[in-house]
């Protein structure tokens, strides 16, 4: 099928297989292709673009198992399934620069007919390629952002060079209940290869139930999985059109019927927040209902006395989750989904004080000394560093208590396991015949910050004793002439989170006239550096021991923005901005990732790490989308520390964590995931990898690998709130409220659990202060702080 603006080719089977749009220079194809799925080994034709299933009464049918009526035009294809209790049709027809896609169900009965579950593939491109060509990743790959809303779910089709060719699919009729997704993928982590990693995920439009009986999220109180009844007949239709940008994305949205809304991800508790709410020409907001939860009952209220010039004027006063209806005359229905937290110091504060208490095990524990869960991955010392940026930022009276657990933990646990006899020059091969180089950018990031505190607080050894320690290890990491093998050789030149502290180690290294120290890791970081970014064009970064890895192009956009290479930093961050995802809802606006969940989720350490790299990607280049994105993606993060969440099954006791949520409904790898927060040893159930991985099982301990995002997020909006002018030409700001107060004149409250800066990057402003608020002026700056 053709049209002026796309090529479509579909199987013999009716399911979409090609789909390119010809304005594209890349000749990307926009949906799940079968001859990649044969090339590498999967089997999953039946999840190809408009296969479905459904479950009629007690009769569960797969279309891949039907054999369809494919009637045909150059335009236009319908394809029609003949079942006993129903008629299944899905069009297609190509309209100038729109596929327009409808599904109609038919009663064959005279009786209604109940479905209990039906889901229709949508399966665009959201594919890891296995190719060390990472080109094939970029341009020819999509992220996937949804916003599920009864009648106004849309999905954004992100490509992965953000180059602006992207592909929205806009709901225009019928109701839509989720989206799920399935995931397909090989991991060949301990076949000593990298990378290692490569697969892909299978959108679902749920339309009715989706998740097998006993398998159903039980406290999800937002999004519905439901039957429906089928009496005459039933309509869903759909529109796949291009898109820029996410501003771009909303105009289209809108131009499809779609209301416009914005929202503020996060909302501190009692805070005033305004979200702005413009409906269709032709369909006027009639009634906005907010909704939460409070103790196990949902609260509902009507709030629109408060929606004036289409904005809506909201200070909660109830923690957790909350799901706004935007109700229209035409009884047609949107949603957003925020979240409420109390003062983040308070979430930051209790989160070290129960791993003080819970964590850390002591000289009689199973691991003395060790703070549990413990890994072999360096990833789970993360949770130290967060102790020790907590009490830099804020000192309490158990300040000396611990600092002084981490202490011991770092002299000895971590040196006497990750060190042949403590030589920090010999790594222990902890992966069988081989040892992880990404390992020792964290446990550099424990000594250093180890050595910023003082004499009277340590007790094991001198602050510089531990500096010296972290410019050891940091050598390791970065040189790859410390390493034999190939692997580690190739692992020690990838950038990574060390970006966070590679300034203040440098700086600190020659204040403290440890010259050799010096000279040795300043040569490794610029050699590293220059390394990145002279291979930026082909985008090796983006490459670690997944085929395509925002672990891997996220920190590299942080060194080389920190580093001054600009141009470079520029050409990573366009990733960046595509991989942070937008949305109705805030969770869904988290950085793109799927292997810890087997499904699209939110995952708390490198979530954070992409924001943190986002965040001062910003502050060096001024790129105002890479704020916005950095600040969406820390609502997630934060979430997966939220003792007051109310709809996931895996609650939350004050200072507890989990470091994955499911954010797919259902995630049909495992449904009993599926919006829900878990640490990956779930999965340990499942076999395979998992079980080497794995090896005690699952052992409940969900946050085995999270700190280091809390300790990212510490260095940057824990301390720092941000001017920016919106996108109408207004003062905005990130990290806080502002309230105008006259002309030109606003109040400015910081977020920051730490406040130490507010910052006007445009305007190359900084107003160093630990004061909540201030007062600012677009003419004159910053003007005397207030309390």
């Amino acid at each position: 099928m053709h049209s002026k603006r796309f090529d479509m080719q579909y199987n013999a089977h009716g399911a979409i297989t090609s789909l390119v749009d010809k304005e594209d220079t890349d000749q990307m194809n926009w949906v799940i292709n079968p001859s990649y799925l044969d090339r590498v080994g999967y089997t999953d034709r039946d999840k190809l673009f408009g296969e479905f299933e459904i479950v009629i009464g007690d009769h569960r049918y797969k279309s891949i198992e039907l054999t369809p009526v494919l009637e045909e035009t150059n335009e236009q294809l319908i394809v029609k399934y003949q079942l006993p209790e129903a008629t299944i049709s899905l069009n297609y027809e190509l309209i100038n620069n729109q596929l327009q896609w409808q599904i109609l169900l038919q009663n064959n009965t005279y009786e209604p007919v109940k479905i209990t579950s039906l889901g229709v593939w949508c399966s665009l491109a959201y594919v890891m390629f296995r190719d060390r060509d990472v080109l094939q990743n970029i341009h020819r790959s999509t992220a996937v952002f949804p916003s599920v809303a009864p009648n106004f779910t849309k999905l954004a089709g992100m490509r992965r060079d953000n180059e602006g060719k992207n592909m929205g699919l806009f709901q225009t009729a019928g109701v839509v209940q989720s989206v799920g997704t399935a995931c397909e993928w090989t991991n060949r982590f301990f076949e000593n290869v990298s990378p290692s990693l490569d697969g892909m995920l299978f959108h679902q439009l749920i339309l009715a139930g989706g998740y097998p009986q006993t398998k159903a999220p039980e406290r999800d109180w937002i999004y519905p999985h439901s039957s429906i009844t089928l009496t005459d007949e039933m309509k869903w239709s759909f529109v796949l059109a291009p898109f820029s940008n996410q501003d771009n994305f909303t105009d289209v949205a809108q131009h499809f019927g779609h209301p416009r809304i914005t929202y503020p991800p996060i909302i501190i508790q009692n805070q005033t927040a305004t979200v702005t709410i413009e409906g269709p020409t032709n369909d006027l907001v009639e009634r906005i209902v907010l909704r939460t939860n409070v103790d196990n009952k949902i609260i509902e209220r009507d709030v629109t006395s408060s929606f004036k010039q289409n904005v809506l004027t909201l200070t909660p006063t109830e923690v957790s989750e909350h799901e706004l209806l935007i109700n229209l005359e035409s009884g047609r229905q949107d949603r957003v989904v925020f979240n409420v937290m109390p003062p983040l110091q308070q979430v930051i504060q209790q989160r070290v004080n129960w791993l003080s208490t819970h964590s850390f095990e002591g000289a009689s524990g199973k691991h003395p000394y060790a703070f549990n869960p413990v890994s072999n991955q360096g990833e789970s010392l993360g949770k130290l560093s967060l102790i020790l940026m907590a009490n830099l930022l804020n000192p309490t009276e158990k300040t000396v208590t611990q600092v002084r657990q981490v202490e011991q933990s770092a002299v000895y646990y971590i040196r006497q396991k990750w060190f042949v006899d403590g030589d920090f020059s010999k790594p222990t091969s902890l992966y069988g015949d081989f040892y992880r180089v990404m390992d020792f950018e964290y446990i550099g990031h424990v000594y250093y910050l180890l050595s910023l505190f003082g004499e009277n607080i340590l007790t094991l050894n001198q602050p510089t004793v531990y500096l010296h320690w972290a410019a050891d290890v940091f050598n390791l990491r970065v040189n790859p002439d410390m390493h034999e093998s190939q692997r580690a050789k190739e692992e020690s030149q990838m950038l990574g989170v060390y970006f966070l502290y590679i300034d203040g180690l440098l700086s600190d290294l020659k204040a403290h006239g440890m010259n050799e120290d010096y000279r040795l890791i300043k040569d490794c970081w610029d050699k590293a550096v220059k390394r990145v970014a002279t291979d930026s064009q082909s985008y090796k970064a983006a490459i670690t021991e997944h085929f395509y890895d925002n672990a891997g192009f996220g920190p590299a956009t942080g060194a080389l923005a920190n580093a001054g290479y600009t141009k470079a930093a520029s050409r990573y961050a366009e990733l960046l901005k595509a991989n942070i995802g937008f949305s109705n809802d805030f969770r869904s606006q988290a950085p793109d990732r799927w292997w810890e969940a087997l499904s699209y989720m939110i995952h708390s350490l490198w979530g954070g790490i992409t924001a943190a790299s986002s965040l001062l990607a910003y502050e060096k280049l001024g790129d105002t989308e890479l704020l916005r994105g950095a600040y969406r993606a820390f609502a997630g993060v934060l979430y997966m520390y939220d003792a007051n969440a109310t709809t996931p099954d895996r609650l939350l006791k004050p200072g507890e964590a989990a470091s994955t949520y499911s954010i797919a409904g259902p995630n049909i790898n495992r449904p009993d995931l599926s919006r829900n927060r878990f640490g990956q040893s779930a999965f340990a159930q499942d076999g395979g990898i998992f079980t080497r991985l794995f090896p005690d099982g699952d052992t409940g301990h969900d946050d085995w690998d999270m700190g280091e995002e809390l300790a990212a997020y510490l260095t940057g909006f824990g301390q720092k709130a941000y001017m920016y002018t919106k996108a109408d030409g207004t003062l905005g700001v990130i990290n806080g409220n502002l309230a105008k107060l006259g002309h030109d004149e606003y109040k400015v409250t910081s977020y920051a659990p730490y406040p130490s800066e507010i910052l006007d990057v445009e305007r190359d402003r900084y107003l160093k202060t630990s004061s909540k608020t201030v007062r600012y002026s677009i003419q004159s700056g910053f003007k005397a702080n207030e309390d």
